[in-house]
């Protein structure tokens, strides 16, 4: 262990549950790295991810994105092709993209594709698939519509999934946010995750959630409270 990470640790009471805003400050308080780390939530939901019926998948638009750019890949042809380019694609391609990824390169985070392309992006379903890159309906990144897709990404839209664990892993900003910045990027989290609970989920559906940022420990929060903060900044 480091000695920057055992001095956090020493700040912070390891079974206590604590509230977003007292666990934001703490974050913020810790011996800063030679970086801008990101603030990631974890969250471990009641469900089976084994039944496909208790999967939990979607994406969500950050109000103050994450801090990061990403670079979009669009999967388009014509009119749809220029409508992706004039949104802030950083590449956008039909069988030229497709050779060039089955070739080896990735170097993109996220990729979007209007309809009629995804028998063609099919053919690299088993490259992309497993890095999460491959474009999803469920996701918003199969539309006809890709122009308005390109510009949510690039404006912070993050996608999120539910690891076999139960557990959704997600960033909501940089240490050099604002606290009300990533408290309204959490809370948008936490109502996005909320409405896509399944109806087949029985039980406490929020069961553990826990703030930390790339070189600190990880936080408590008491799910409950959020949830009641949640729900109150929603109303």
């Amino acid at each position: 262990m480091g000695k920057r990470l055992a001095d956090a640790l020493k700040q912070i009471d390891r079974q206590r549950l604590y509230d977003l805003q007292e666990a934001i400050a703490l974050l913020k308080s810790f011996k800063a790295a030679k970086f801008d780390e990101t603030v990631e939530v974890a969250v471990r939901l009641g469900v089976d991810p084994k039944h496909a019926d208790q999967m939990v998948r979607g994406a969500v638009a950050l109000p103050h994105g994450t801090g990061k750019v990403l670079r979009v890949l669009a999967f388009a042809k014509g009119d749809k092709a220029r409508e992706a380019q004039e949104a802030g694609a950083d590449f956008v391609g039909a069988e030229d993209m497709i050779e060039k990824i089955q070739g080896g390169w990735l170097d993109f985070d996220v990729s979007v594709a209007t309809p009629d392309m995804m028998p063609l992006v099919g053919r690299i379903g088993r490259i992309l698939g497993p890095r999460g890159l491959m474009p999803n309906p469920k996701t918003g990144t199969v539309s006809m519509e890709i122009g308005t897709a390109v510009r949510e990404i690039k404006a912070g839209k993050i996608e999120y999934r539910v690891e076999k664990a139960g557990i959704v892993h997600a960033p909501i900003g940089r240490l050099s946010f604002e606290a009300e910045q990533l408290t309204e990027n959490f809370h948008a989290l936490l109502d996005a995750l909320i409405k896509a609970k399944p109806a087949a989920a029985k039980g406490t559906y929020l069961k553990a959630i826990s703030l930390s940022s790339t070189m600190g420990p990880g936080l408590r929060l008491n799910p409950a409270h959020a949830l009641a903060v949640s729900q109150s900044a929603a109303d």
